[in-house]
């Protein structure tokens, strides 16, 4: 059965081998969500909470079963209201992310996902500490992540109010991190400039095509429910860690190569390729060394990542023809003829660097500054929460010794 999205009131039963008048009980208990179906007077039930019920059957014939698995894409583990992953789709606090990417800037979208619909991102400008451009100096010198982590350790010296976890307080530190990370990645001062015009300014200065593209990347990156970074950094924000710590725990999560780090696989793909004519000749070889192809495939979205579909499209729509998205399509369509997977978002990012000419580690660049927004509001949940997350091993190793 499908782990997201809806099923029939027959699918959900036959899941969890009940009738249906069990199936009703579960819904009046309030174990399994319902709504009418659109369109008709049938009702759907949430998959998410048929396969809780059913993997908590599970768990009672084979605890030690339940306990390998429940960390492994596998039964939700935290209750949130941030991001919902169902039919194909991602949503924000109920809002389309597709729709937001083409209508919303990132700071509205910080807004929203930080419990603050309507407002903007906070116009304070963080105060830089003595020495501080010569700690930026370095920083440049060093990979894009671990960029970010030594200018938020500097900053978050100097920065005593991100010791209070009061939500406004959080909110106020996430802004400022934001706008040290976005000027951080460019070489540039923090300003009250909307991020993605900083970007734009240092990166591909004179093409606003390029900030437009850049806006919808960050809205689309924002956010991704209970992913590796995402899942670590509300770990760190239930010790009561300050903002600034959840986010630089956030980032070194997504500097492994099987979540952020793949962008940097999916440029060296780019590279390896250069040109359309060879894109099918270099994937056959990868595939007969073993290796993998990066950029394609997500284990959540059985078809093609939306967030990539939305950034693709956006690419078409403001660089028609161009070199760096004629290459991006070959790849494409010799990846979907060789294995029959779709890009994800990884690839879209290294086809928006192609396109744009944008530096190398732009993507990846953009992608940390992105998702700290998110940190931030699983940051604000956990930290209203006031639980300390403490998972327990099973122990696999020699007995006790005397």
């Amino acid at each position: 059965m499908k782990r997201t999205g809806h099923l029939s009131a027959s699918e959900a039963a036959a899941a969890l081998g009940v009738s249906r008048d069990t199936l009703y009980a579960y819904v009046s208990r309030g174990l399994i969500r319902s709504e009418k179906s659109p369109g008709s007077r049938a009702r759907r039930y949430h998959a998410e909470d048929v396969w809780m019920l059913v993997e908590r059957k599970q768990g009672r014939r084979d605890p030690s079963r339940t306990a390998r698995q429940a960390l492994h894409w596998g039964t939700p583990i935290l209750d949130s209201e941030i991001s919902l992953i169902s039919e194909g789709e991602i949503y924000y606090r109920g809002w389309k992310v597709s729709e937001l990417a083409r209508g919303s800037t990132f700071e509205d979208v910080a807004a929203l996902l930080w419990g603050e619909p309507g407002g903007v991102l906070s116009d304070a400008v963080p105060e830089l500490p003595p020495g501080f451009a010569a700690i930026s100096r370095v920083a440049r010198g060093l990979p894009t992540l671990e960029a970010f982590q030594m200018t938020l350790a500097a900053a978050a010296a100097h920065d005593p109010s991100a010791w209070d976890l009061a939500p406004d307080s959080v909110r106020g530190a996430g802004a400022r991190i934001l706008r040290l990370l976005a000027a951080q990645a460019v070489g540039a001062t923090p300003s009250r400039r909307p991020l993605a015009e900083v970007l734009q300014r240092g990166w591909a200065p004179g093409d606003r095509a390029a900030r437009a593209v850049l806006e919808s990347a960050l809205v689309l990156w924002a956010d991704h429910e209970l992913n590796v970074s995402t899942f670590t950094a509300r770990c760190v924000a239930s010790a009561h860690a300050n903002p600034y710590a959840v986010v630089v725990a956030g980032l070194s999560a997504l500097r492994g190569p099987l979540h952020g780090g793949a962008t940097e696989q999916v440029e060296a793909l780019f590279d390896e390729v250069r040109e359309p004519a060879r894109a099918r000749a270099v994937l056959e070889a990868r595939l007969r060394r073993g290796e993998r192809i990066p950029g394609f495939g997500h284990a959540l979205y059985p078809e093609i990542d939306p967030r990539a579909r939305v950034l693709l499209e956006l690419l078409r729509e403001a660089k028609p023809g161009c070199e760096g998205l004629a290459l991006a399509d070959a790849v494409a369509e010799a990846c979907v003829a060789l294995v029959g997977k779709h890009p994800n978002v990884d690839f879209a990012g290294g086809a928006m660097a192609r396109a744009f000419q944008l530096p190398r580690g732009a993507i990846l660049s953009v992608f940390g500054i992105s998702r700290s927004a998110g940190w931030i509001a699983h940051a604000l949940e956990q930290y209203a929460e006031g639980r300390l997350i403490r998972p327990r091993a099973r122990y696999v190793g020699p007995p006790p010794r005397t």
